[in-house]
């Protein structure tokens, strides 16, 4: 066998096998087979302070804000890319101190620099972001960067923002995504690009790589889709489930994100639909912050949701 035909051979097995870990197993009765949903909150939702009875208020460490967040219930944690090698390395030290899992990494760039913009220096920008934030998964054992592939503006077309960003994750993020085995979650959101599951599956599949997968956030396309026809739809590619709820006042023209059960979403179809892709990993709660009751609270309906309920607020002890 040849060096080159040696690589290829290498390169399609190890393809292969990421594939296959990432495909979904049988589904039992009981829900996941071999495998289930983790509870897992984001770092911007526990608190950085804690005051005293005089109400003098000190920070928060990292270990310590990790350590509440197992206290409540949570088993792993989402964190937004951390620049700082100094800070990055003290979060990673509170993860192996508290057992808390930082299960991915929320890319920061994305939005300020899209990989879609026409300018080459604000794609550079984009592309340095996810270095760091691919960089910092590979630091803490996170297997995912959730990233937001393009912003459709004005400046931007539909047809540009599908075809810019997906040459630039191939050509110069891809490869290091592959290099440090860390997937590419790509996520749908309010950014006038992927509008139906549908074409969240092309845009994924044109890839053809086991490194880019869906992130599907059961929030974000309330406004012109269900959650559970997405979840359903998207199946096998989802590695990463955002939680949150949304409400709407479609007479008078508003809307709110909203704790889990407090929206319009139907949760028991929602936990039924990932019954039935299989899906095991994590689920993270991506809603406001508040501290060690509220985070209790949270906890107890993300319970109900994985019960198939509806995840109503805890009842106050008499």
């Amino acid at each position: 066998m040849t060096t080159l035909n040696r690589r290829a051979f290498l390169e399609t097995a190890a393809a292969a096998s990421a594939l296959a870990a990432l495909r979904p197993r049988p589904v039992s009765s009981a829900g996941a087979a071999g495998g289930r949903i983790r509870k897992a909150v984001l770092l911007s939702m526990l608190p950085k302070e804690l005051k005293d009875a005089a109400g003098a208020a000190r920070p928060l460490s990292y270990p310590e804000r990790f350590q509440l967040a197992r206290d409540v219930g949570f088993e792993g944690i989402e964190i937004g890319t951390v620049a700082d090698p100094k800070e990055a390395d003290e979060i990673q030290a509170a993860s192996t101190r508290t057992g808390l899992v930082i299960h991915s990494v929320m890319n920061a760039e994305h939005w300020r620099s899209p990989l879609s913009s026409a300018d080459p220096e604000v794609v550079a920008k984009s592309v340095a972001g996810m270095e760091t934030s691919l960089r910092n998964a590979k630091l803490w054992g996170a297997g995912v960067v959730l990233l937001v592939p393009a912003v459709v503006n004005p400046e931007t077309g539909y047809k540009d923002a599908w075809t810019r960003s997906q040459r630039v994750i191939q050509e110069r993020i891809l490869p290091l995504a592959t290099e440090l085995g860390v997937i590419v979650g790509i996520e749908e959101v309010w950014n006038k690009f992927l509008l139906s599951p549908l074409e969240l599956n092309t845009y994924v599949d044109e890839f053809q790589s086991p490194w880019v997968r869906a992130y599907v956030d059961v929030g974000n396309m309330v406004l012109f889709g269900y959650p559970q026809d997405w979840i359903r739809t998207v199946g096998k590619r989802i590695v990463r489930v955002h939680l949150k709820d949304f409400q709407m006042d479609r007479p008078n023209g508003k809307f709110a994100w909203k704790n889990l059960g407090e929206g319009d979403i139907d949760w028991p179809e929602v936990r039924k639909a990932l019954t039935e892709i299989g899906y095991e990993g994590w689920a993270t709660v991506e809603i406001q912050a508040g501290d060690a009751a509220y985070l209790k609270d949270v906890v107890a309906r993300f319970d109900r949701f994985l019960a198939g309920q509806k995840p109503v607020a805890s009842v106050p002890a008499a």
